[in-house]
């Protein structure tokens, strides 16, 4: 049997997403930007920079590693310089981060968002837009809300490439209203005889 893909739109345009299992009742869509190409990634910046511009953003940040090529090219797009990087990784510059933990769908262990003590005054004060490749339950952006706004940010819209199922909705609250997409994809669950059925409650 060939490998599963999943279609989907994501602004004007089409791929095909990997289907991966987590588990015996639990199968994801993988939208890996690194992977996606610097046409796809151009174009997807640009359009997601359109829904975005509305909301005179400052300066955009985004959780490594996944979010780090829709924040490059968003920016650029936006016309703008600097975008901030929230880390899962500690590095030599992180040693004394502002911290924030996070558990997200695809780690099994909880983890931290760490960010540069540095970058603070790029982003305090000023009109902050979360970027990311996909928000799924929620974990990642939440924790990227917290610790921004704990160090002084405005947050004013949270730009993805696709939202996935909707338990982000629940886990985000009211901010879940920030949230602007350029496609949707559902989680998949087993159905009994060896197939997969869309799940886009989650």
């Amino acid at each position: 049997m060939g490998e599963r893909t999943y279609s989907v739109e994501i602004g004007t345009q089409k791929v095909e997403l990997p289907v991966v299992s987590l588990g015996d009742q639990l199968a994801l869509a993988l939208l890996i930007t690194v992977d996606m190409g610097v046409r796809f990634m151009s174009q997807a910046g640009k359009e997601l920079a359109e829904v975005l511009a509305p909301y005179d953003v400052d300066i955009v940040a985004t959780v490594a590693t996944m979010g780090i090529p829709v924040a490059v090219e968003v920016t650029r797009h936006l016309g703008l310089d600097q975008y901030v990087i929230l880390h899962k990784t500690h590095k030599i510059h992180l040693a004394d981060a502002v911290t924030e933990r996070v558990r997200s769908i695809t780690t099994d262990a909880e983890q931290q968002l760490l960010f540069d003590r540095a970058r603070i005054k790029d982003v305090a004060g000023r009109r902050v837009a979360i970027v990311d490749d996909v928000i799924s339950t929620g974990a990642s952006t939440g924790a990227a809300l917290r610790l921004l706004r704990s160090i002084g940010a405005e947050i004013v819209v949270i730009g993805t490439l696709v939202t996935e199922a909707s338990v982000w909705r629940s886990s985000l609250g009211e901010d879940a209203l920030m949230v602007r997409a350029l496609g949707s994809i559902p989680v998949f669950r087993p159905d009994g005889s060896g197939g997969l059925v869309e799940d886009w409650a989650g």
